[in-house]
């Protein structure tokens, strides 16, 4: 199991490399400005939500709390990867 710092740290780096790619789309002629505007809130959202989930974590079955926090994360973070890729 890694240490808070190191899942915080992955978890805002996700968050961030996904928010710039909608930034960079977003300065395209094509692309769907308020989809993406929407995006990169939920993003910003989503980033404070586990962080902040990350910072307070249960006592007494801490493996179980973290798995289900990383497989949460992972789905969420994909979810929007497909909607970045549609818009």
């Amino acid at each position: 199991m890694a240490s808070r710092k190191v899942l915080k740290k992955a978890i805002k780096g996700a968050c961030g490399e996904l928010f710039a790619d909608c930034v960079a789309l977003s300065m395209c002629k094509d692309a769907n400005k308020e989809a993406l505007y929407a995006l990169e809130q939920k993003l910003v959202d989503l980033c404070q939500d586990f962080v902040s989930r990350l910072s307070h974590t249960e006592k007494g079955n801490e493996k179980k709390f973290y798995k289900k926090l990383i497989a949460e994360f992972t789905d969420s973070i994909n979810a929007i990867a497909e909607e970045i890729i549609k818009a």
